[in-house]
């Protein structure tokens, strides 16, 4: 993996100290109630530490649809016809406004919860606001992706782009002022990819840009992930399953409750009540997550290149045709398994060759190092014990952004985005 000689960090810190002492929040004084970071990452910040935001009566916004590849009409079965075309929500302001663009995390449409809470931070503040899916949801994967297989990060940033400038085709009596760009977990990643891209192609100029507990090393964030499904949980065996325990719990937590009422605050309380999950339990609701998002993956990449992997080429599917089985084969491919049966073959055909470790570096921050340092309008925020990260990770963000990444001592895997504190920050970095 590409990184800087000893002898250079060293002579940096020794020479430009100031310049890389990143913003550490101190615990003490951050109060956020969260320890746990697998916590974190489930049940988010508790109502009461949120900021206050318009509702959704109160935001101008619609749901659009653009087409980007109208070969995908004819190339994708018949049941796969609403996603054929892109949707995206936009919020408009009365009048001439900054416009930001969300690009949601790893698997999740524009339409997702933590998008939700961004775009009415935003939109309360004064945006324009425009909500895109991840390139690795089924509806973008379908309706925008050139290839079909994500996690080519300069691919996936070209597709996004493609799909910011078609919006705003879409949208020409809309004033703008300038815009912005953020994007939380993947979407942070693939945020930088496109800032960089827009270097070049100046369509857009991007005033600001705010990588949300993006991953450093993508390999090491899936990996993590992944290994959480793998954790050892007591009382699992042959005979009864994990989400059979986790029912038997939350039954019993319902029927102390008196009544079945599924939300944020009932998550939380769920999680510190009696029949609370433990670390290892959590852990495998982390990492059984992002196995749905990766066969979500694995299945549609598949399905629309017809490579026989999962469903059959000349399989008849229709709207009453079951994908279950189909799914159910996804299920037992990782992401491991996608990025040696799917995505390196595909990288290896457009690159003539190549090995895993040279693939690392090209879709993970290290390939934008030199831009991310010089580019003073990129900033990161990130949490110490989010589980995405690896060793070598946070000294690689304070080396590479300085001052520009706010570092909080807590939060897990974006469990904080909807705290005041980040609220306001968030608000205060785009204000400049």
């Amino acid at each position: 993996m590409l990184r800087l000689p000893i002898l250079a960090v060293f002579l940096g810190n020794l020479f430009s100290i100031a310049a890389v002492q990143a913003a550490d929040i101190d615990a003490a004084s951050y109060g956020y109630p969260l320890s746990n970071p697998f916590e974190a990452t489930i049940a988010s910040t508790p109502p009461a530490l949120r900021p206050e935001l318009p509702s959704d009566e109160d935001i101008d916004q619609a749901d659009y649809d653009i087409q980007l590849r109208p070969e995908r009409e004819f190339e994708l079965p018949e049941n796969f016809w609403p996603v054929t075309k892109l949707r995206y929500r936009m919020a408009q302001q009365d009048g001439r406004a900054p416009l930001i663009f969300i690009i949601a995390g790893t698997g999740a449409n524009y339409a997702s919860g933590k998008t939700e809470d961004l775009k009415r931070l935003f939109y309360g503040a004064g945006y324009h606001v425009v909500q895109l899916s991840s390139p690795t949801s089924y509806d973008f994967m379908s309706a925008a992706s050139r290839s079909a297989t994500p996690g080519i990060s300069r691919d996936d940033a070209e597709d996004l782009y493609r799909a910011m400038m078609a919006v705003r085709a879409q949208h020409p009596k809309l004033e703008v002022s300038d815009y912005h760009l953020t994007g939380y977990s993947l979407g942070g990643l693939q945020a930088a990819f496109v800032s960089e891209l827009d270097e070049r192609m100046r369509s857009f100029n991007f005033k600001r840009v705010l990588l949300l507990n993006p991953p450093v090393n993508l390999y090491t964030s899936v990996s993590n992930l992944d290994r959480l499904v793998q954790t050892r949980v007591k009382g699992i065996d042959s005979g009864t399953t994990y989400f059979e325990q986790v029912l038997e719990k939350l039954a019993r937590y319902f029927q102390q409750e008196g009544r079945i009422d599924i939300n944020d605050a009932m998550l939380r309380d769920f999680l510190q009540s009696d029949e609370q999950l433990s670390n290892e339990q959590l852990a495998m609701l982390i990492g059984s997550s992002f196995r749905f998002s990766s066969a979500d993956i694995a299945f549609t990449s598949d399905l629309i290149n017809r490579r026989g992997l999962i469903t059959p080429p000349q399989y008849p599917i229709t709207d009453r045709t079951s994908l279950t089985p189909f799914f159910k084969r996804a299920l037992q491919c990782d992401f491991d398994c996608y990025m040696a049966e799917q995505l390196i073959p595909h990288w290896r055909t457009k690159n003539e060759g190549g090995s895993l470790p040279q693939l690392i570096d090209q879709v993970s921050l290290y390939a934008l190092e030199d831009y991310l340092k010089s580019s003073s309008k990129v900033a990161v925020m990130h949490n110490a014990d989010d589980v995405i990260l690896g060793p070598g990770d946070i000294g690689f963000l304070r080396r590479t952004f300085g001052e520009r990444l706010t570092l909080y001592p807590l939060g897990g895997h974006c469990g904080n985005l909807n705290y005041r504190v980040n609220s306001d920050a968030m608000l205060e970095f785009f204000r400049g």
